[in-house]
């Protein structure tokens, strides 16, 4: 399932269970209402303010609310969650006459805010609008969250198999002729210009953005990923069934490979390779999150 096939499922998911739970009027009411509070940080992280929460959920006194966060904090870790993920406590600092004081304020995770509507006054019209909303929302972003940690995983994966495949393609390359370091870098880049439409390792990396330092196959994505290493697995395959040998003839061989590849993405009606986005976390990136993940 590509990425705009998933995004046409949310928007499914979205209107089939809010469409059913909702007329048309409370419907544009409920996404107005709590999509007017709702805030992003620098990082992209979405989140609301409890106090704005108060107010569209009207509740009139900022102590009674708190209960009823208290006990969404309680939901929260009875899921084993950390409360501190989703309930982070913040200043917030109101003019008093001719002085300003702190009053206090929460920023609430979606997840949060579902909790929160949950554990709501059940006999508010709004607290039934908001359970119905933000259920379907935090359902929206878990299968977001469960398509881009199976995207992470296939990278990982793809990754470590491209390395191993590396090993062998290097192997079958020194075989044919291609000895030195540098011999095998002119290799490399043969096979990167049959597959990238001319496009040398230098020239990618610019395109991505990358430094000299970074390795152009930690930032492809796992379609990106797996064109490379069927370039990889075939250039060798090919070397050794044909018993290739000299520098030239091996060059000619990886540029063919890539080539026929590349041709073969044309042929399917995908994605050049060059104009795949690049992944904003490193394969480094992912794999250390996962360590911590585990701990």
């Amino acid at each position: 399932m590509n990425e705009q096939e998933f995004e046409k499922q949310l928007n499914a998911l979205h209107e089939r269970v809010l469409s059913k739970a909702l007329s048309d009027e409370e419907k544009n009411y409920t996404e107005s209402l709590f999509e007017s509070i709702r805030h992003v940080n620098k990082y992209g992280q979405e989140f609301w303010y409890a106090r704005d929460l108060q107010i569209a959920l009207e509740y009139t006194e900022w102590r009674n609310f708190c209960k009823v966060i208290e006990k969404a904090k309680e939901a929260c870790r009875g899921s084993n969650n950390a409360v501190s993920d989703h309930f982070v406590d913040v200043n917030k600092i109101v003019n008093a006459g001719a002085t300003s004081k702190d009053i206090g304020d929460i920023q609430l995770s979606r997840y949060a805010c579902y909790l929160i509507v949950q554990n709501g006054d059940p006999r508010k019209k709004v607290i039934a609008l908001g359970q119905t909303y933000f259920a379907v929302k935090t359902r929206q972003q878990e299968l977001i969250e469960n398509y881009e940690n199976l995207s992470d995983q296939k990278r990982i994966a793809i990754r470590q198999e491209m390395k191993e495949h590396n090993k062998m393609l290097v192997a079958a390359a020194k075989d044919a002729g291609v000895e030195t370091t540098l011999d095998y870098a002119i290799f490399q880049n043969y096979g990167y210009m049959g597959l990238y439409g001319g496009l040398k390792a230098s020239d990618i990396k610019e395109r991505k953005g990358l430094k000299k330092s970074q390795d152009i196959l930690d930032y492809m994505g796992y379609e990106e990923l797996a064109a490379n290493l069927f370039r990889a697995t075939q250039t060798e395959a090919k070397l050794r069934r044909e018993n290739i040998q000299g520098k030239q003839e091996a060059n000619k061989t990886h540029f063919e490979v890539g080539k026929k590849v590349r041709d073969t993405i044309k042929d399917l009606g995908g994605t050049m390779p060059e104009d795949l986005p690049t992944p904003e976390k490193s394969i480094q990136q992912l794999e250390r999150e996962q360590k911590k993940k585990l701990k």
